[in-house]
């Protein structure tokens, strides 16, 4: 059995040993140290300053030479999967796993990490981020590299962001973000908005869903005057959905009303942070996510909401899906363990970083909400990650309408789920992985490449320790932020390796990522969402019992 290979080791230690120096003459040993020096010379003279070193992170120049060897052996932890958990070992050879089985013996050339005691789960996929975003004047401070060095430092190794068309074209947002993109250090996939209707967009969304990998498309029902869509336009978008075998996504707040009580609060003098929450109430909340469902049910097509921050709007998913209705509820991180308490301190640049749409719910809200993704209501956690610094939030020191909307949550949600979900006994370690992981590459037809620790899979992995623990702070986390929503909480279980297709990219508190190491991934359509959609459509037609052929009187 190989020996656990040193973390820092280096290139040189990786490679096949040279003779010793006493075999060499003085000759032969100034030529191969003078090669040495030139080659070191070259390689320094190559290297780029890292744009985030100073947060943390390990100069990419030198990644491709420090990173972990092509084969892994995670030895005798206990791999769960979201059906099944065994005490086993997962072979991983270039960046696929490979075997999954006890007590497996390999050769000196792996590199093998003791996982003993501790859990082998699936990596963490974010369904829900804004990772560079032009939004309310300004842009989400992290980019597809902090960001997603931040996700890996938090156990999650891929995540789908949302493409914003430019000018309300789906083509030129595609473009705007794959070149965004270029930077990422792990594995991504897109959501696309639709912010306007024509037969050009129609045709952009064939294109797609057949050509670009893209299989869900998001409709804002809030935001009016900016992204916010009709109700004739979100049905001519259920409708095209359906027809593709996408999926159809919904930011369900009654945009109209919200305007309303923004005016109402500002005539009020209320005009700090606190007005947000108090200008778009539960129930405005509920009433979007009702009238989404109904129209979904209209054109008979699966519809997912995200970021479901309400008990109320978590009732209306829960009666849909007593219905029958294929709909999906996404809680985020924030709203499972935040109440809106922070929105009345008296600091502004405080209480201004808790300001979110929907906004983050009174005591009571957060509780309810766990319970309902542990009884299988909702189905999957997100985290709207739409992180903006103090000074981004600034801009609404006078107007809470101004305050950028977007809080952080990629580094924190597997930490932060394992707490206050596993560890209070609400919910099965089996049952973590499925909501943080399997959930989401099921739901977006990625499984079993991506959301299992199966043979075939990607070596999308992290070890995660139950009995350590974690502190969040906004100066130790990966976040370009200056602050963060949950400073200050700690728990138990903490991710201690983070393996990303392959590659140790975490491990004893050190980040080695790499901008351009990141993949996009095609998620292709019908997922098992759309399964049977057909024969409910037939059986509608049947029971019409019409045209009916009549006769006309004389």
């Amino acid at each position: 059995m190989a020996p656990v290979r040193a973390w820092r080791e280096t290139a040189a230690d990786r490679k096949p040993k040279s003779p010793t120096i006493k075999t060499l003459n003085r000759s032969d040993l100034f030529s191969v140290l003078s090669i040495f020096l030139l080659i070191s010379l070259a390689t320094s003279e190559s290297h780029q300053i890292p744009e985030f070193c100073d947060a943390g992170y390990v100069d990419s120049s030198c990644l491709s030479s420090q990173q972990s060897n092509s084969k892994i052996l995670i030895k005798g932890g206990t791999v769960v999967n979201a059906h099944s958990r065994e005490v086993a070992d997962v072979y991983i050879e270039d960046g696929i796993i490979s075997s999954v089985r006890p007590n497996m013996v390999v050769g000196d050339d792996v590199t093998v990490l003791d996982a003993t005691g501790k859990y082998v789960m699936p990596g963490g996929i974010d369904p829900h981020t804004h990772m560079e975003m032009e939004f309310m004047g300004t842009a989400t401070i992290d980019d597809f590299f902090s960001g997603q060095a931040a996700a890996l430092a938090g156990g999650t190794t891929m995540h789908i962001d949302f493409v914003i068309p430019v000018n309300g074209s789906l083509t030129m947002g595609l473009e705007s973000y794959s070149h965004k993109a270029k930077k990422a250090c792990m594995d991504y996939g897109f959501h696309m908005a639709i912010t306007k209707w024509d037969e050009v967009v129609s045709r952009e969304m064939e294109l797609m869903v057949s050509e670009k990998g893209i299989n869900s498309f998001k409709f804002f029902m809030a935001y009016k005057g900016a992204l916010m869509i009709s109700d004739e336009l979100l049905l001519q978008g259920l409708d095209k959905c359906k027809s593709l075998g996408a999926l159809a996504m919904v930011h369900a707040e009654n945009g109209d009303a919200v305007a309303e009580g923004q005016t109402k609060m500002i005539n009020l003098g209320i005009t700090g942070p606190e007005g947000h929450a108090l200008s778009r109430p539960p129930v405005l909340e509920a009433e979007a996510t009702a009238r989404a469902i109904h129209l979904a049910a209209f054109v008979n097509t699966p519809l997912y909401i995200v970021h479901v921050m309400s008990i109320d709007a978590m009732e209306e998913i829960a009666q849909a899906r007593k219905r029958g209705q294929r709909v999906i509820g996404e809680p985020v991180v924030s709203g499972l363990v935040l109440d809106d308490s922070w929105l009345w301190h008296p600091d502004f640049t405080t209480a201004a970083k808790y300001v979110m749409s929907p906004p983050i719910r009174k005591s009571g809200h957060a509780e309810a909400l766990q319970a309902a993704l542990a009884g299988g209501i909702l189905q999957l956690v997100g985290t709207d990650h739409c992180a903006f610094n103090s000074t981004q939030k600034a801009l609404g020191i006078d107007d809470f309408r101004k305050i950028p909307n977007g809080v952080n949550g990629v580094e924190e949600r597997m930490h932060l789920i394992w707490d206050s979900m596993v560890e209070s006994g609400k919910i099965s370690v089996n049952d973590y992985v499925r909501i943080t992981s399997t959930e989401c590459a099921q739901i977006f037809n990625i499984y079993p490449r991506k959301g299992a620790i199966l043979e075939g899979s990607d070596a999308d992995i992290i070890i995660l320790n139950p009995n350590s623990s974690f502190e969040i702070a906004a100066h130790s986390h990966h976040s370009k932020s200056d602050t963060n929503v949950f400073e200050g909480r700690g728990g138990k279980g903490k991710v201690e390796v983070t393996i990303s297709r392959g590659k140790v990219v975490w491990k004893d508190g050190e980040l080695k990522v790499e901008p351009g190491y990141g993949r996009y991934i095609n998620m292709p359509p019908f997922s098992y969402l759309f399964d049977g959609i057909d024969k409910v459509d037939a059986a509608y037609v049947t029971s019409l019992r019409a045209p009916v052929q009549r006769s006309v009187s004389t």
